[in-house]
């Protein structure tokens, strides 16, 4: 038992998890965030464009009276714009990261590239650079 919990503490000291647990806290602020910016800014102006629909409110209902089952498509609606919406920050925040590291990390330079090969100046087939004669043409070739 005493070597599970050593095990365990180790796991979660760990800086992996704890950077997790910290993405899942901000995630979860961000995420009421966006749920504010979709109901209360893009579902009204979409009621706007759409002469006064409530579409987070729409639902079907099957049967009469309070115990009717409900549909409700439009709250869907709703978590699908809040999907594509923190679909789109996240995706603009990577690129951004990408970019911003792509000028801080300098590629290594290539080294200039040896010529392995060179051009017999009788038949000019492509041959080894090393090559005193042409597998080719058999000609004597000079050395360079």
């Amino acid at each position: 038992m005493k070597n599970f919990y050593n095990e365990f503490r180790k796991f979660i000291s760990r800086g992996n998890v704890m950077d997790m647990a910290v993405g899942v806290i901000i995630g979860g602020a961000f995420t009421a965030i966006v749920n504010s910016l979709v109901n209360d800014i893009f579902m009204p102006l979409l009621s706007l464009i759409t002469g006064g629909l409530d579409i987070a409110g729409m639902s079907v209902s099957f049967g009469l009276g309070e115990q009717a089952a409900e549909l409700k498509y439009g709250s869907f609606l709703s978590a699908v714009i809040n999907f594509l919406l923190i679909a789109l920050v996240v995706f603009c925040i990577v690129k951004l990261l990408n970019a911003a590291k792509d000028r801080v990390v300098k590629k290594p330079e290539e080294a200039p590239k040896v010529p392995t090969t060179k051009v017999c100046p009788y038949c000019m087939s492509e041959i080894d650079i090393k090559a005193s004669r042409c597998p080719h043409c058999t000609s004597q070739l000079e050395e360079s």
